[in-house]
């Protein structure tokens, strides 16, 4: 079987912006089989163009997922907590719910605020009774969960590799609702 590339030959690429009047056409050799070289980069273009329609659609149905998931009515508990992300990870466990990409995001962000601060090693229970914080947390969190962007979230997907460490495993049962 016979490889559609040469592997054997050297590729070039270098910018002739002294014969290009926009200066940003370039040349590509390969000891003349340039087609080859123009086929590797339209291959690698349409795998950028792929992988950000799938990150688009990971999204959209990410923000369709949560929209479904509705916010806990009844909230009596007082969770003790240090730290933002810590109360997050409380309600996670005593709620049995996600809590959205981007409130996590700015939990960690709100965390990152106290940092220098002369409070910064007090915990925030001390600073913030559990119960507002908690509510504030639910209120941001419906705000997400409603009224996100798919678009703005594969955006913000795109720019951080690491996005899948603000998206929660776990996964509650729907009523009423069927899951693929």
């Amino acid at each position: 079987m016979k490889r559609p590339f040469p592997w054997n030959e050297e590729v070039e690429v270098s910018s002739e912006s002294g014969e290009s009047s926009s200066g940003s056409e370039m040349d590509i050799s390969n000891g003349g089989n340039t087609k080859a070289a123009i086929d590797i980069a339209v291959s690698h273009i349409a795998r950028d163009v792929l992988s950000e329609d799938l990150l688009i659609r990971r999204a959209a149905m990410y923000q369709d997922y949560m929209k479904q998931i509705p916010i806990p009515r009844y909230r009596g508990s007082i969770i003790p907590f240090t730290s933002w992300m810590g109360l997050g990870r409380s309600m996670k466990q005593l709620y049995g719910q996600p809590l959205h990409y981007l409130t996590n995001v700015l939990l960690k962000q709100w965390d990152q605020l106290r940092i220098d601060s002369e409070d910064e090693y007090k915990p925030i229970d001390d600073i913030i009774h559990p119960s507002k914080a908690e509510a504030n947390i639910w209120l941001v969190e419906e705000v997400h969960r409603n009224t996100s962007s798919h678009l703005h979230i594969a955006k913000l997907w795109k720019e951080d590799p690491m996005h899948h460490a603000f998206v929660d495993s776990i996964f509650p049962k729907l009523e009423g609702r069927s899951m693929p």
